[in-house]
């Protein structure tokens, strides 16, 4: 279910441009130049990609999804002997623990801590990542831990817990999915715990939206330009993007939906450097498709098809 590799043999290395770009930096159509003399200066290449990173480990994107979102469905038994499943706000401190306010906990789960927390994060109508924490539901006693885990309850509502509701699902371990349908990936406690949200997450849904709506053209030329493909593609979105790249949803009448991992030239870590990788990337692939600049990259070769039909 994951896009674990790309197969390419080169690296787009672009200059983030403009170079005195400010924070409230625009995605940029492409622009003809004055001069097309080299055909080497906009691009540098690297022989090898083994130690070369594409996407967010499981553990990350699980990470981004609770760092994202404040509702879930947590599981539990109940005092009868049988799974119950109820919706929960929740917050996550530093390590990415839920913390939940459930004043009825104790009339509706029975003394077995066993639990898990489902959380879903809707990426831009197009695919839904989701996680599932397994651990065991518990009351924290010590008084200043409830205290911090008030204040995380805060930060993230603005208002006051009930100290004496408030508990955690104790992480266990992590299944990550990329979508409905698809198999999953178990991840540790520890790795879950010592992983990273993604630095993009609280503007990545902004900047997709962005891009779609203003940049459509870019995005076809970047099937026709990054992805190797032999049909031809009808309608592109993006799905979403993190510090290595973004995720493309193309369709075709002839072969069908397809989602395709295209990476940054190089990791980003905020927003400014994002758009200002996507406005190089989209500079490059306009001069690849007018002849301006020879491609010497080798094209994305990893595509993975989508069982649903449409683009919606």
């Amino acid at each position: 279910m994951n896009l674990q590799t790309l197969s390419m043999s080169t690296r787009f290395v672009l200059p983030l441009f403009p170079p005195n770009a400010s924070p409230e930096l625009k995605f940029l159509s492409p622009k003809p130049k004055t001069y097309f003399t080299s055909t080497s200066c906009s691009l540098s290449t690297v022989s090898s990609l083994t130690a070369i990173r594409h996407k967010p480990f499981p553990a990350e994107v699980s990470r981004t999804i609770l760092e994202l979102s404040s509702i879930g469905t947590l599981s539990a038994i109940t005092q009868n002997g049988c799974p119950l499943g109820i919706g929960v706000r929740f917050a996550v401190d530093a390590e990415g623990t839920p913390v939940l306010c459930l004043p009825h906990a104790s009339t509706l789960f029975s003394h077995d801590k066993r639990s898990s927390l489902h959380v879903q994060l809707d990426q831009c109508r197009l695919r839904t990542p989701q996680c599932t924490i397994q651990g065991s539901l518990d009351r924290p006693a010590d008084a200043m831990v409830l205290r911090r885990f008030d204040s995380v309850w805060k930060k993230r509502f603005g208002e006051a817990a009930d100290v004496d509701n408030l508990c955690i699902v104790d992480v266990e371990r992590v299944l990550q999915m990329e979508d409905f349908n698809e198999n999953g990936t178990w991840v540790t406690s520890s790795a879950y715990k010592n992983a990273n949200p993604d630095p993009l997450r609280d503007f990545a849904e902004g900047i997709v939206n962005e891009i779609n709506t203003n940049n459509t053209e870019d995005v076809h030329r970047f099937c026709n330009v990054y992805v190797d493909m032999d049909f031809q593609v009808s309608e592109a979105k993006m799905i979403w993007v993190d510090r290595f790249g973004f995720d493309l949803r193309i369709y075709s009448p002839q072969k069908g939906v397809f989602d395709v991992r295209i990476p940054f030239p190089r990791e980003v870590n905020d927003e400014k450097g994002a758009k200002s990788s996507f406005n190089g990337m989209s500079q490059l692939a306009w001069e690849v498709e007018k002849n301006f600049h020879v491609p010497d990259f080798q094209k994305v070769k990893q595509l993975k098809q989508i069982t649903y039909s449409g683009v919606q």
